[in-house]
């Protein structure tokens, strides 16, 4: 696509762009769009909130001496534009590839991403502590944090605005990028006429020249300027309602179109003139620009590459046996931290909406309402990604299980992340919530057994965990580990085990790791080494696969081999391979575990997110054969 846009041709830097003329960037913010539209469908990735954000990242990058002056970008996901005007066009066709561009800010990838993101509500608190660093070596730079509306549901924004305005000599803009949930009071066309005002150039400079004025009247000018601001705010106040900023003794400006540039600029320029906490409240359209995005957001969030399956059946199949099991328990209730489509709750959702809790970006405050509900004697399901049931550890401990408050923790989106990458791993919730006294944790490989693990988890009056990952299950895996069909959960599915002909290798794995032994024990076998397969469905009480496994093994000694995708340090293999050494003779199994080592699994260009985990069926292999060789 190089030569079809000739003015982001030109751009190399943020330098670049700020020497650009008004109307040049305005053809920029068309060709970007152009690009992004052209682009994100190929690699994937966030695509209508982008598109909504181009002037306003133009404006910030015009207004600001970056990467002097710092911009912060709230989970990262909207820093498409950002990327491109910084140096990173050249790549942005490996976007979410493995050893390409991330998906969201990396600090590792350039001196402008000040700050790493992939999860929401981060950037106030990061944003705060940059500016006080700045402060304190003395520094004159300013520092940005942009924040959609979506992470102001989240905890940590509140607590690092209740810490702003003691910052007061702090160069630090708030910008408050809103485009689905409103902020601010509707205002009507009276107020829509006085916002626009407040947006120009000669608005400011009246106002400033006015303060200056009242200042130096001999006596009484500390007086009037007093009275004038706050007979000002009163009026304010009358059309547009208090806001929570003004009321935490923040300085606010706007709301202020977000995508027109020239207005955007002119606040920008007007809060980069200030010391103290700025907050700058915009407004864009979400997926600006491009029909479809505009029209549906949701759909165009966030797209899948071209050519790759769509579509997640575990997903679905949690909703539609969360459905049925609410049409005869009416206790039951279903709870989400603003993922309702993602987690397959949006049925239940239409179904039984006042059983159909979504709490906004808050992973904590879900699982702690969640277990209120249960203190109340409701039965609560608690759908949450992996990689954000993370924030909700100490929920997990005091809230629910130090309480004895049976809850069900469906955790969607488990195991290594191909495209989001190292910041929406669900490699840690297996290890952390092995170390929680009580807790049960289910993993099946296939559909049917999802369904009957939501069912038994729900049945089991403990804190119950249910994690299963992205898409669906692997007909080769049905094939291998039930050949005559679901009937039941067993705890633990044994392959290639016939009779009392065991081999002396047995390979133990749990959820999608079921066809990376399948193919792991198939390499073994052409070098000659037979391996058994044991599949868990249920990995804690670990007593519980650690008796099966015993019993099935019976007498002889065993190599047993257990792998994971998972963080090795305190998981599945670990523990499964103490439980069955405690129940066992001494000596009788000799263990190897294999899973993700201390690493976060970030890919080089030649790899997948599995071999950099180390956890590829070729990698099993090797290991497995020389962990046989030496044993």
């Amino acid at each position: 696509m190089k030569g079809s846009y000739p003015i982001l041709d030109r751009i190399g830097s943020a330098e670049d762009l700020r020497e650009l003329s008004p109307e040049e960037t305005d053809e920029l913010a068309d060709e970007i769009r152009d690009y992004l539209v052209g682009t994100v469908p190929v690699t994937g990735g966030h695509l209508a909130s982008n598109l909504g954000v181009v002037e306003l990242t133009l404006a910030l990058h015009r207004v600001f001496d970056t990467p002097r002056d710092s911009i912060v970008w709230d989970v990262g996901h909207q820093s498409y534009v950002h990327k491109l005007v910084t140096g990173r066009r050249d790549r942005f066709d490996t976007l979410r590839k493995p050893g390409g561009l991330s998906g969201f800010t990396k600090r590792s990838e350039s001196e402008y991403d000040i700050f790493g993101a992939g999860h929401s509500s981060t950037s106030l608190s990061a944003a705060l502590g940059i500016a006080e660093a700045e402060k304190l070596r003395g520094g004159t730079s300013y520092t940005v944090a942009v924040i959609g509306d979506g992470a102001f549901t989240g905890g940590m924004i509140h607590e690092a605005l209740n810490n702003c305005p003691s910052a007061s000599d702090l160069r630090l803009v708030i910008v408050i990028n809103e485009n689905e949930m409103s902020i601010s009071k509707n205002i009507g066309a009276f107020a829509r006429s006085l916002s626009k005002l407040r947006s120009t150039p000669g608005y400011f400079r009246t106002k400033n020249a006015t303060k200056s004025f009242l200042s130096h009247i001999p006596l009484l000018g500390k007086l009037l300027t007093k009275l004038v601001v706050s007979l000002k705010k009163r009026i304010k106040n009358a059309l547009y309602g208090s806001n929570i900023f003004e009321d935490l003794g923040l300085f606010y400006l706007g709301p202020v179109d977000g995508n027109d540039r020239r207005q955007l600029e002119a606040v920008l320029t007007e809060a980069s003139k200030t010391v103290g906490s700025t907050v700058v409240h915009v407004k864009t359209v979400k997926g600006k620009g491009y029909e479809p995005a505009e029209k549906d957001p949701d759909e165009y969030h966030s797209i899948p590459p071209a050519g790759s399956e769509t579509g997640n059946a575990f997903s679905a199949a949690f909703g539609e046996t969360l459905c049925r099991e609410a049409e005869v328990e009416p206790r039951l209730c279903a709870v989400t931290a603003a993922m309702e489509k993602g987690t397959g709750l949006s049925d239940f959702h239409r179904r039984y909406p006042d059983r159909f809790f979504d709490v906004g970006i808050a992973e904590e405050h879900a699982v702690t309402f969640s277990a209120g509900l249960s203190a109340g004697g409701m039965i609560p399901v608690c759908a949450i990604y992996s990689t954000f049931l993370q924030r909700a550890f100490d929920s997990v401990i005091h809230d629910a299980a130090l309480q004895s408050l049976p809850l069900v923790l469906c955790i969607d989106r488990a195991g290594l992340n191909s495209g989001d990458g190292a910041t929406h791993h669900g490699i840690f919730d297996v290890s952390f919530l092995s170390s929680v006294p009580g807790t049960e944790i289910f993993t099946p490989a296939t559909v049917d057994a999802l369904r009957a693990s939501v069912r038994a988890a729900i049945a089991s009056g403990a804190v119950a965990a249910v994690r299963y990952p992205s898409g669906g299950e692997d007909p080769l895996v049905v094939s291998e580990f039930y050949p005559e069909g679901f009937t039941a959960l067993s705890g633990v599915r044994f392959s290639r085990m016939s009779g009392d002909s065991i081999p002396d290798t047995v390979i133990i794995c749990h959820g999608r790791m079921a066809r990376t032994a399948i193919d792991a024990a198939d390499i073994l076998k052409k070098r000659g080494i037979d391996c058994g397969l044991a599949l868990c469905e249920i990995i804690k009480p670990y007593e519980v696969p650690a008796k099966l496994i015993c019993d099935r093994l019976g007498e002889g000694n065993r190599h047993l081999v257990f792998i994971e995708e998972e963080i090795r340090s305190g998981g599945f293999g670990m523990n499964l391979s103490d439980a069955i050494d405690r129940i066992s003779a001494p000596g009788k199994f000799c263990s190897l575990v294999i899973g993700t080592e201390e690493s976060f699994a970030v890919p080089s260009e030649s790899e997948t997110v599995f071999s950099a985990a180390g956890v590829s069926p070729e990698q099993i292999a090797g290991r497995t054969e020389a962990f046989l060789k030496n044993g």
